[in-house]
């Protein structure tokens, strides 16, 4: 017999976990080393009951995401958990005065509903054959503090990340720092690594000119990085600029992670301003955004790269032909990682620097859905506020 499968409830779970040697850099935006300091940590639960009793569920998003899922609650309770397409379309047009971030949790939630309807994990549903993923490491940002706060720190720590069996590393340099320091920084690893690792450098968008980008760019080509990602403070946002740097340096360019929707990732393709297609499942509408954004990719013959980690990145890349790594961060070689201190996952789901296996790979979720554990006690124990929608 078919379970009925329309929504009856939403609940939304905010927790919080202390990092340790963790501090803040010059603005108070980016995360850095810092010895034995703490930094509070917010995080959330997602959930979608259903009238038949198939709960779906997600571990992420930020408190825009949110915020949006309470403006959208109304429309979703009586809905089909099923009819994802239809959903995502009506909250594309409801939330086009915003940045969409709360179609994310919901999208992803919802695919958690179909796999378990199914019996079987997201990433099978999508037509997935991968098992294992390649990670690159993805670093903490530059710091002043004795942790990776010199080029030499950066080249000592992707050596050490080769020698853990990652087959990439990519770089976030500092912010307000000697441009300089970050072209030596590029350099400098690549020396280090040798030419059997792929390096990649993502500034954040720190540099403050287009002249800044492209020295570094100038230096990526030196080393001969796979990709350089918004490199200045644009906001990886401006089609023009990046085709001229590109007209000037011959490392692929990755954009994307600060546009919001699919139309926007074309007319950036269209203009050749940049040579990756970024895509985020919480920023781009969930696994059904990520998927449409790969096929744009595929479309133009290019690869699409997933933003950060996550147990539903690691679905939509088993699926995707055309990508390359996983990001597996934020990771550093003093700051712990994040299992030691947020075990929200009761089972050995793990993004910790010590997560990848021999080859530098990661597995993909097997349980039907996200296959997410979550550990509800544990999630009791940290709640620091709860939403219900019914």
């Amino acid at each position: 017999m078919t379970k009925d499968l329309r929504i009856k409830r939403l609940t939304v779970h905010q927790y919080g976990w202390t990092q340790r040697e963790l501090g803040y850099d010059y603005n108070g935006f980016n995360h850095v080393y810092l010895a034995g300091s703490t930094v509070e940590q917010t995080g959330f639960v997602f959930t979608i009951e259903t009238e038949g009793g198939i709960t779906g569920e997600y571990v992420g998003g930020t408190g825009v995401s949110y915020a949006q899922v309470a403006m959208a609650a109304q429309y979703l309770i009586g809905r089909n958990a099923l009819e994802r397409e239809l959903i995502w379309n009506d909250l594309k047009r409801a939330l086009r005065k915003y940045d969409r971030f709360g179609i994310g949790p919901i999208d992803i939630a919802l695919w958690d509903i179909a796999g378990k309807a199914a019996g079987m994990p997201v990433s099978q549903l999508l037509g997935g054959w991968r098992t294992r993923l390649p990670a690159y490491a993805s670093t903490y940002h530059g710091d002043e503090n004795g942790g990776l706060s010199s080029p030499e720190a950066f080249a000592d720590f992707a050596v050490q990340c080769q020698e853990m069996g990652y087959p990439a590393f990519k770089i976030h340099g500092w912010g307000n720092g000697p441009i300089a320091r970050e072209a030596a920084a590029v350099v400098a690893t690549r020396e280090a690594v040798g030419d059997g690792m792929d390096l990649m450098i993502d500034p954040a968008c720190e540099y403050e000119t287009w002249g800044d980008a492209l020295k570094v760019g100038q230096a990526c080509d030196e080393a001969n990085y796979f990709w350089y990602e918004d490199p200045y403070k644009d906001g990886g946002q401006s089609s023009y600029a990046h085709r001229k740097l590109k007209q000037f340096i011959r490392t692929p360019i990755l954009l994307g992670e600060h546009i919001r929707g699919i139309e926007l990732r074309v007319d950036q393709l269209v203009a050749e301003g940049t040579d990756f297609v970024r895509a985020d499942v919480d920023y781009d509408g969930g696994i059904t955004g990520v998927m449409k954004l790969a096929h744009i990719a595929e479309g133009f013959g290019v690869d699409c790269e997933i933003h950060a980690p996550g147990h539903a990145p690691r679905h939509c890349m088993a699926a995707i032909r055309n990508t390359n790594y996983y990001e597996l961060g934020l990771v550093h070689p003093k700051v712990p990682g994040p299992k030691s201190q947020n075990a929200i996952f009761a089972d050995d789901y793990s993004d910790d620097l010590d997560s990848v296996d021999a080859q530098g790979c990661v597995p993909v979720p097997t349980g039907p859905g996200l296959g997410i554990a979550i550990d509800w006690k544990w999630l009791a124990a940290h709640e620091t506020g709860k939403v219900v929608y019914e």
